[in-house]
C-alpha cells in the first residue's frame, strides 16, 4: 500500500504514525511516496499563492494517478469542497487543538514587551494576537517548523533571532518531540484554531473506500468524536466560503450534552470580533454539518462579511 505524503519533517512523522497503524491495523505492507507541491516550492505568503490548499492538490492528483493509495493530510489545510473521486477514509483521534507561543526568555503572551517581534503566517492568529495584544508587531512568515523556530532569539544555536516569539500548532511541535521550545499554550479563549487543526484527514480514492483490506482499515482507524468535531467546523467554515488562510477560528467538541462549537470571525487587524458559540443534541453527521451551517449563517447576519472577505 503506497501512503502519499509531502516531504517535510512533520509531514513524514505523522504520515509515518499513519502508515504503520494502517499497517497493522489492514495487515498489509505500506510504502511512503513523498510528493513536492506547491506550497513546498513557492515559498511567498500562503494568502498570494491559493491558500494552505496548495500543500494537497499535487498529493490528490498523485492519488486519482494511482501513484499512492492514500494521502495524509493536515486537515486544516484540507479545502471544504469535495475532491471528485476522493473521500476522506478516516479521521484519527485529534490531538491538542491549542496554538503554541514559542518565545525568547521563555515569555509568555502576557509579558512579551510593548512592540516585541512576534512571527507567524496565519491570518487567523495575527488577527488574534492584535485583538489579545495591539501593542505587538505580527510578522509573516513561511517555512517548516525548525525555520520558523530559529528565528526566534536565544531559541536555537545560530539562528537568524530576529524575532520574539513564533506562534505554532501544538499538535505539530508534539509530533516532531518540540514541545520543550513551548513558552505557553495559548487557550482557545485568547486564540481559537483553525477549523481542523491537531486532525489528520487520510484520504483515499472513493472506490477503494468501498470495500477490501484499506477500507476495512480505515474504518478501524476513525474516530467518531473528531469526525464529528472537525464535520461541524468545516461545514461553519464552507458555509462561509473561505479559505483556509481566513481569519476565522473554530472548535467543536463533542459533550455529555452533544456537540458544542464555537467560533470566531476577526477582522484582519483585530480590531473587531464576533464569536459565536451553539450546540445541538443531534450527534451525527448530520447534525454536525448542521450545527456548523447554523452558526455561520448567524454570523453572516450579524456582519461576518463586513469584518473579512466572506460571501454574504
Amino acid at each position: 500500500m503506497l501512503i502519499g505524503t509531502r516531504g517535510s519533517a512533520l509531514a513524514v512523522t505523522q504520515t509515518t504514525t499513519v502508515a504503520n497503524t494502517l499497517a497493522e491495523l489492514g495487515g498489509f505492507d505500506v510504502d511512503l511516496v513523498r510528493v513536492r507541491t506547491e506550497g513546498d516550492v513557492n515559498r511567498a505568503a500562503l494568502s498570494q499563492i491559493g491558500g494552505t490548499g496548495v500543500f494537497v492538490a499535487a498529493l490528490r492528483e498523485s492519488l486519482l494517478a494511482g501513484d499512492c493509495d492514500v494521502a495524509v493530510h493536515s486537515l486544516k489545510d484540507l479545502p471544504t469542497a469535495e475532491a471528485d473521486g476522493l473521500t476522506i477514509g478516516a479521521i484519527p483521534a485529534r490531538v491538542d487543538v491549542r496554538d503554541a507561543l514559542c518565545a525568547r526568555d521563555s515569555l509568555t503572551l502576557a509579558q512579551l514587551p510593548a512592540g516585541a517581534k512576534v512571527g507567524t503566517g496565519s491570518p487567523r492568529r495575527a488577527a488574534q494576537l492584535r485583538a489579545a495584544r495591539p501593542d505587538l508587531e505580527i510578522v509573516d512568515i513561511r517555512g517548516n517548523v525548525d525555520t520558523r523556530l530559529a528565528r526566534v532569539a536565544g531559541l536555537v544555536d545560530g539562528g537568524p533571532g530576529d524575532l520574539d516569539a513564533v506562534v505554532l500548532a501544538a499538535a505539530g511541535l508534539s509530533r516532531l518531540g518540540r514541545l520543550d521550545m513551548v513558552s505557553e499554550f495559548l487557550d482557545p479563549a485568547v486564540m481559537l484554531p483553525a477549523p481542523g487543526q491537531g486532525a489528520l484527514a487520510v484520504e483515499c480514492r472513493t472506490s477503494d473506500a468501498a470495500e477490501g483490506p484499506l477500507s476495512r482499515a480505515l474504518a478501524a482507524y476513525d474516530d467518531t468524536a473528531s469526525r464529528l468535531a472537525v464535520t461541524a467546523e468545516r461545514a461553519l467554515l464552507q458555509r462561509l466560503e473561505a479559505g483556509c488562510t481566513a481569519p476565522i477560528g473554530a472548535l467543536a467538541r463533542v459533550t455529555e450534552q452533544g456537540l458544542a462549537l464555537e467560533a470566531v470571525v476577526c477582522s484582519d487587524d483585530g480590531t473587531r470580533i464576533l464569536r459565536r458559540y451553539s450546540s445541538t443534541m443531534q450527534v451525527d453527521e448530520d447534525g454536525a454539518r448542521a450545527l456548523g451551517i447554523r452558526m455561520a449563517e448567524d454570523l453572516l447576519a450579524a456582519g461576518a462579511a463586513d469584518l473579512t472577505e466572506l460571501a454574504s
